[in-house]
Order: C-alpha cells, then sequence, then structure tokens
C-alpha cells in the first residue's frame, strides 16, 4: 500500500470536512423553513462521514489501478473535493443560500463525471462514489427549496 498516496486524499477528506466543522449550522439555519423532508441534525455528520471514506477508497483505488483514465477521474475528484470544501462557508458562513447553489451545482457536475469515470477506471470505485452523487442531488434539492423558500435568509 502506497500510505503517501492513501494520506494525500485522506487529508484532502479531512480538510474539506473540516470546513464543515467550522461552519455549523447553528441557530440561523435552524430559523430557515425547510422542507418537510429534511434530515434530522445527527445525520449529517454520520454521512458525511461515510461518504469521505467512500470517496478515499475510490480515489485510492484509480490512484492506483494504471488506467489512462484514472487522471481526468482524479483531477475531477480534486474538482468536487476542493467544491465541497467551499459549500459550508459559503452556505453556512456567509449564508448565501443562492450562491450555495451555484457552488452545489459545480459540486454535483464534479461528483457526476467523477463518477463516470470512476466506473470505467475500476468498477468498486464507481460503486463507492453512487451513493454521493445521490446524497449531493439530495443536498442540491435541499439547498434549491431552502433558497426558493427563504428570499431572506441572509438576514435571518
Amino acid at each position: 500500500m502506497d500510505w503517501l498516496t492513501l494520506g494525500g486524499y485522506v487529508l484532502a477528506a479531512m480538510a474539506a470536512g473540516s470546513t464543515g466543522a467550522m461552519f455549523k449550522p447553528g441557530e440561523w439555519y435552524k430559523r430557515l423553513t425547510k422542507p418537510s423532508w429534511t434530515p434530522p441534525d445527527w445525520l449529517f455528520p454520520v454521512a458525511w462521514t461515510v461518504l469521505y471514506a467512500a470517496m478515499v477508497a475510490a480515489a485510492y483505488r484509480m490512484a492506483k489501478s494504471g488506467d489512462p483514465l484514472a487522471q481526468p477521474a482524479l483531477a475531477f475528484w480534486a474538482a468536487q473535493i476542493a467544491l465541497n470544501a467551499v459549500w459550508s462557508p459559503v452556505f453556512f458562513g456567509a449564508r448565501r443560500v443562492g450562491a450555495a447553489l451555484v457552488v452545489l451545482s459545480g459540486l454535483w457536475l464534479a461528483v457526476a463525471a467523477t463518477v463516470v469515470l470512476s466506473f470505467r477506471v475500476d468498477l468498486l470505485s464507481g460503486f463507492l462514489l453512487l451513493p454521493y452523487l445521490v446524497w449531493a442531488s439530495y443536498a442540491g434539492a435541499l439547498n434549491a427549496w431552502i433558497w426558493r423558500n427563504n428570499p431572506g435568509a441572509k438576514d435571518l
């Protein structure tokens, strides 16, 4: 096992996850109007822990595959992890729900591209990333609903 490669992906995931810890939902998020299908607060850290572990495993498997498509797949992986790191500061930190939706749209595209390419590089990597695409889709719908139904969200 190449510990340096694995460690790099772990650090990237931890850096992205740390923004969620730095910019927590708090009272502002509680005051927002949210749909009935909003998950409970305790589910977010559980889901993200599982998703980050799967992201790291998929990236590591692709990096070690030797497949020429691994490079573009990992480039999209890098893009999605960067956008992932930006979303919490924009949504919870700056309280810019619309701008967060733009970030999430780019994130979704990067995740989708990563998933498509990962299936071509390593079948298990593709399956490891599918729940992330589902979660990003769900998060996008939730972000869009909150944006549409909270026109003055920044000032709540």
